[in-house]
């Protein structure tokens, strides 16, 4: 992890130096007018102050470069209305499932799609980007072997393969922490479409 203390001390040492080069540039000019010092000093202390103001704007980047980084190892926020809707999916049963996504401008996991009670398994699968990742509740009904009907709220994390590495890494270090605030257990990893089938639905909650 980036050392920001140590960053911002070499920023002041950085200053002092080139505040001390440019009184150094200063003196020397005042020497040449005078014939005291030579013109290949003055252009090689002008250099080493262009140097250190090139290291000075390097050093001085902002506090907020670090942030994802912690961002990325608690896991990303989750919005009041997450958690709301699928207090709804799961007592009230209006909706069949929730789309989520990380949104970067807020720094949180918010509701990206709703899917009405009367949605079909088609639309739901259907609904995902195929090159962004996404979080998804669905509400599966299915019968047992035992012939009873039942249901079971399936998260899935949808994390495609051709999405970009850094939301990839960012959607894996944020799902502990959504499954925890949304008390999610049953989960499905698909890094594509077939991965999303109902097949794959059916034989998961069978095993439950």
């Amino acid at each position: 992890m980036i050392d920001v203390l140590s960053l911002r001390s070499s920023f002041v040492v950085i200053n002092v130096l080139s505040l001390s080069v440019c009184v150094s540039v200063s003196l020397a000019h005042t020497y040449t007018e005078e014939g005291e010092c030579d013109l290949r000093t003055v252009s090689f202390l002008q250099v080493l102050v262009h140097l250190l103001s090139l290291v000075r704007a390097i050093v001085n980047f902002p506090s907020s470069f670090c942030r994802p980084q912690a961002n990325a190892a608690s896991g990303m926020a989750v919005d009041d209305e997450c958690k709301l809707k699928f207090l709804e999916l799961k007592s009230k049963r209006t909706h069949r499932f929730i789309l989520y996504k990380i949104d970067d401008k807020l720094n949180k996991i918010v509701v990206d799609k709703l899917g009405g009670p009367d949605e079909s398994f088609d639309a739901f699968t259907s609904s995902f980007p195929e090159k962004d990742c996404r979080y998804a509740v669905y509400d599966y009904d299915y019968v047992t072997e035992d012939n009873c009907q039942k249901s079971r709220i399936f998260f899935v994390a949808w994390t495609p393969d051709v999405s970009r590495v850094r939301t990839r890494m960012l959607y894996a270090s944020s799902k502990d922490r959504f499954k925890r605030e949304l008390d999610l257990t049953h989960e499905i990893q698909a890094t594509d479409a077939s991965e999303i089938e109902i097949e794959n639905f059916k034989e998961r909650a069978n095993r439950c």
